[in-house]
């Protein structure tokens, strides 16, 4: 009977220019120029199907998880504080490419059973991001260019007319965001959370964005994805004060954020608000759970393809 070989156990260390790689320790790294055909040549030489460790970046991970995942490479995609965390609990000091490396392969290899492997986003999912990042960062420099320049009332019309442009623009982003939203056929599942007080076309196509990044077992999965669950650090008599994750897109709970901040004057959503309020606690924290509560109910829209209906979420929610 032929015996069944271990998958290779490797981490790779991930840099805008290179790769350092880590198959085995004890053993040499090798290092990639991280480009599509080095990657490529490399994968294709490895032995046998490969379990592959990468720290998260910004974007020079995705070409290397893109190659692997068609040559069906089993990936795992380490958050950096987590790994940063790991790094201090077995006395790691120094930091480079090489050791990051290395620990990545020894994470892999005692933590396998309890990670979850990376899968490729649908294709609409890269594109709404996208979008939704790109039209975030022409708001926050329209702003700021609108601060700036107020005080220089010698360049008000040329002022007035880049703002005018930055709102065109801002018009073509939301317009190419339902396109992609039509294009995935998506556009029914927009509708469903946009009846949500509160919730507008950017916060619907990001909360439609979000779901179909799964499939989630429940909506307590969906609120960590989301990075909007709660850490708790309790230890004997002492209760330490409860903080989000935040492990999820920052854009996305901004967007509910904004969409709590809106639902909280509504008639459906007031009382609820008020209500946490009167508890003692801040503005923020009532609009925090508030922002979870309007996720939880679009999750639940989406996952069972029902309709909102406004007084009986207003009946659940003042029995509870």
């Amino acid at each position: 009977m032929a015996m069944r070989m271990q998958p290779l156990l490797i981490g790779v260390d991930v840099s805008k220019a290179k790769l350092d790689i880590c198959e085995a320790p004890g053993q040499p790294l090798r290092q990639l120029c991280n480009e599509r055909s080095a990657i490529r040549a490399w994968l294709k030489a490895l032995p046998g199907p490969a379990c592959i460790a990468v720290e998260a970046t910004n974007t020079f991970h995705l070409l290397l998880l893109e190659e692997a995942h068609r040559l069906e490479h089993t990936l795992y995609v380490i958050d950096g504080y987590r790994l940063n965390r790991y790094r201090e609990s077995i006395g790691g000091r120094a930091k480079t490419d090489a050791s990051d490396a290395r620990l990545l392969r020894r994470y892999l290899e005692r933590e396998q059973a309890e990670l979850r492997p990376w899968s490729p986003p649908p294709k609409g999912y890269v594109c709404i991001q996208r979008l939704l990042h790109r039209r975030a960062v022409l708001v926050k420099s329209k702003v700021a260019l609108e601060q700036s320049l107020r005080e220089l009332p010698e360049l008000k019309r040329s002022a007035k007319v880049l703002m005018r442009q930055l709102t065109r623009l801002d018009t073509l982003i939301q317009q190419r965001l339902r396109q992609a939203l039509e294009q995935q056929g998506w556009l029914a599942e927009l509708k469903r959370c946009q009846a949500i007080e509160g919730v507008g076309p950017l916060t619907g196509a990001a909360l439609v964005m979000a779901f179909n990044r799964g499939p989630f077992k429940s909506s307590d999965a969906f609120i960590a994805f989301l990075g909007l669950d709660v850490r708790v650090r309790d230890s004997g008599q002492c209760r330490k004060r409860r903080k989000l994750t935040k492990k999820g897109d920052p854009e996305l709970r901004r967007l509910l954020h904004l969409a709590a901040m809106r639902a909280c004057h509504t008639p459906a959503w007031e009382a609820f608000y008020q209500r946490y309020l009167d508890r003692g606690l801040t503005k923020i924290q009532a609009l925090v759970i508030l922002a979870r509560k309007l996720a939880r109910i679009a999750f639940a829209l989406l996952k069972n393809q029902t309709t909102y209906r406004t007084n009986a979420l207003r009946e659940t929610c003042l029995t509870t």
